[in-house]
């Protein structure tokens, strides 16, 4: 059931868009915009507005690798890469769309004919080649793919709710376009808005943002229907202590949505844990690597994407895709603490995870998806009663930024992947138990605390914000922060795991 290495693509569209870049910015970044401020006003270095523009200031595409589910195992890497096209194509779309702003001014039909219109050529190729290799290997892929092929443009004031996409999480990055990013910033129009550096800043923006204080208390129950301790139950928990990305081992690949291919998830991620994880690591490569955990029998890898100060800092990956060439710039910030704990069922014992499985939760695209797998909470030290998901939490003095996250702990017994890397997995229902035959397993819990200092608000507009790294065209949006697992533990720490959990003790 583990995975093989497979072969690295390496897309000629992703080599022709940096060097775009290059003769944008003289080897510099790709300019992003931000369509909520302007290059024309004052202050304009190092913020961003609050003011919504009418203007298209991002594109909408169905995730259309969430509404795939029957992909036998040996078609999984193809489909995964042509997914991983497609994610490259709307990254392209969205450059050209922050690029052309003055020929759109002059045309109201310029979007739709120039930009959305071949888009949608670009996927309807893409998908009748997943629905081909779907097909070849023995697969029934539907027809009804084809309505997922359209994209449309949405304005950035305000989220789209509902999921209506289908939500979920597909990291993945590979170009068959042709035509992303053709001005290669030459015409950038107005609503720009830069950095000290002269790099663009497609958020976030104040709306973006909440006091704490103005959150109430108890507005988001962490367990959200998650498996938590409780009577009756497996009371137990494991902390893990696998450090804070001391080797500083960060990468734009998703070894679990894009396997095999570079710069697949388009942002950066912090890993902690296994020392061996980029988009081309097999079982294998996991499974003989070093570790960062303290108890060397966990090399499993967890990962999430990196927060960024937006202060001008530039950083290793300024010019790299996936880094600034791509609307991820600014100072990395690492967590000041990792707690990575596995907790129990509150309706009864928990059973081992099979080795390798895979885990995703929350929504990298849940900007446009709708909110419907978005899962990570957002608070302050001191206030953690208080959790929001689709802000940034402004912390008073000697408060310091919280992310938390709680995994899915209902497993289907059987396999460690699924072909949308989500219907292997599955939430407790609201009385702790699981539903359809699901199991349950140790719940992995992550809470990341950071040292941030605090963005001020002055005049609708947030200066040095703090974001999470994220798909150019999701804005920087807090509801697409997500946060991903492989389970590498030896059998004896994962039986040591369970025991801990099942009898009820708290062990590290």
């Amino acid at each position: 059931m583990g995975r093989n290495t497979r072969k690295r693509r390496t897309p000629l569209a992703a080599k022709a868009v940096a060097g775009v870049a290059a003769l944008a910015l003289g080897g510099g970044g790709l300019i992003w915009a931000n369509f909520y401020a302007s290059a024309h006003e004052d202050g304009g270095h190092n913020r961003t507005k609050s003011r919504g523009a009418q203007q298209v200031a991002t594109i909408d595409c169905p995730d259309v690798g969430q509404q795939l589910r029957d992909v036998p195992d040996r078609a999984r890497g193809e489909v995964d890469g042509e997914l991983a096209s497609m994610d490259q194509q709307i990254t392209d779309a969205y450059q050209r769309l922050v690029t052309t702003r003055r020929a759109q001014a002059g045309d109201g039909q310029f979007v739709q004919n120039s930009i959305l219109g071949p888009l949608k050529d670009r996927r309807k190729v893409l998908i009748d080649r997943i629905k081909l290799e779907i097909n070849r290997a023995g697969g029934k892929a539907g027809n009804d793919l084809d309505r997922l092929a359209g994209c449309t443009g949405r304005p950035a004031d305000g989220q789209q709710g509902g999921g209506q996409n289908g939500g979920g999480q597909n990291d993945g990055g590979q170009d068959q376009g042709q035509d992303g990013g053709q001005d290669g910033g030459q015409d950038q129009g107005d609503g720009q808005d830069q950095d000290d550096n002269g790099n663009g800043v497609a958020g976030p923006v104040a709306e973006d943002f909440i006091d704490i204080n103005d959150v109430q208390p108890g507005s988001r129950d962490l367990q959200n229907g998650l498996a938590a301790n409780g009577d009756g139950g497996s009371t137990g928990t494991f902390t893990t202590e696998c450090g804070t990305n001391e080797n500083n081992i960060f990468n734009s690949d998703n070894l679990i949505a894009a396997p095999g291919v570079d710069n697949g998830a388009h942002h950066v991620h912090d890993y902690v844990g296994n020392q061996d994880n980029d988009a081309f690591s097999s079982d294998e490569d996991l499974a003989n690597a070093d570790t960062s955990c303290q108890n060397q029998g966990d090399k499993s890898t967890y990962y999430w994407p990196v927060l960024r100060l937006q202060d001008g800092t530039q950083e290793f990956d300024a010019n790299d895709q996936g880094g600034g060439a791509e609307g991820n710039i600014g100072k990395i910030l690492k967590p000041a603490q990792a707690e990575l704990r596995f907790a129990g069922s509150k309706q009864g014992d928990v059973v081992a995870m099979p080795k390798f499985l895979r885990i995703i939760t929350g929504d990298a695209k849940a900007f446009v998806n709708g909110n419907g797998n978005a899962n990570t909470s957002w608070s302050c030290t001191g206030f953690e009663d208080r959790q929001v998901t689709d802000k940034y939490p402004l912390c008073p003095q000697g408060s310091q930024v919280v992310r938390t996250t709680n995994f899915q702990s209902c497993w289907d017994g059987q396999n460690i992947d699924s072909a949308n890397h989500r219907d292997h997995m599955a939430f407790v229902n609201a009385d702790g138990t699981c539903s359809n035959g699901f199991q349950a397993i140790p719940q992995l819990q992550v809470r990341l605390v950071y040292d941030i200092p605090t963005p001020v608000i002055e005049n609708g507009q947030v200066r040095n914000p703090y974001a999470v790294d994220s798909f150019p065209e999701q804005l920087h949006k807090p509801i697409t922060d997500h946060n991903d697992f492989i389970n590498v533990m030896d059998d004896d720490l994962m039986n040591q795991v369970v025991g801990c959990i099942n009898s009820g003790e708290d062990c590290k």
